[in-house]
């Protein structure tokens, strides 16, 4: 059934694209400099939500100072909002990704220094838990966040009450006749399912990932989830003794 769905939309894939013009980037003279979009508070509540889960994870699970991300994220923040209240929303994406990469940096680096701090010997077991879990949570938001900023091109170029991509197909897609959704288009919890679902059960489940892009999005989301669960299995078999 999901094969024949997958098979179904992706016919559909060369039309959509010269229907709707959803291309993977975004150049400055792009039309998109002319298109609201959908709303970026959602993302911007993200951003600032992992940044205040570093202020309460351990300082040796994170690299610099608990303040540093929630920082640069403002930074980046800043002038995100400023370039799109000048209608320049190219420019406000290019800054959206800067946040996206700063923040996959931070959480990747949490999860590579939760096991070598396991090697160690440095960790304690209700420590490791919640430091584990925060750093747990916030690999789902920042790549929920990527996939938010990915889909159909950007969020300047999907319109509230109507979606079509070449990234994504919700089952709202699927069940739609040529992929072309009229009076849904997804929001910011969307993107947040699909990110919960491929950190938990390492699988989008009922959405298609037809992009090479989101394919790698995803793959690197399982393996920095897998890691914390790799890790937090370790030290529960040391525990026990096993």
């Amino acid at each position: 059934m999901v094969e024949s769905a997958r098979s179904a939309y992706t016919r559909n894939m060369p039309s959509l694209r010269c229907h709707y013009n959803l291309r993977g980037a975004m150049p400055d003279n792009s039309s998109a400099d002319h298109v609201p979009g959908v709303a970026r508070w959602p993302a911007t509540i993200a951003i600032l939500v992992v940044g205040g889960l570093y202020l309460l994870i351990s300082d040796r699970y994170s690299v610099g100072p608990p303040w540093l991300v929630l920082v640069l994220g403002v930074v980046l923040l800043v002038p995100r909002w400023a370039a799109r209240r000048a209608g320049r929303y190219a420019l406000s994406h290019r800054f959206s990704l800067a946040a996206n990469g700063l923040l996959t940096l931070a959480v990747a680096a949490s999860a590579v220094l939760l096991l070598v701090r396991l090697a160690q010997g440095q960790t304690q077991s209700l420590a490791l838990l919640r430091d584990a879990a925060l750093i747990w949570t916030a690999n789902i938001l920042t790549f929920a966040l990527w996939y938010w900023n990915m889909d159909g091109g950007g969020p300047a170029r999907r319109h509230p009450g109507r979606h079509a991509s070449t990234d994504f197909a919700f089952p709202q897609q699927q069940q739609a006749e040529a992929g072309v959704v009229e009076g849904w288009s997804p929001t910011f919890l969307d993107y947040l399912f699909v990110a919960f679902n491929t950190a938990t059960a390492f699988s989008p489940t009922d959405t298609l990932v037809l992009s090479r892009r989101a394919k790698v999005l995803l793959m690197t989301q399982s393996a920095i989830s897998l890691l914390v669960v790799i890790v937090l299995a370790a030290r529960a078999i040391n525990t026990i003794g096993i």
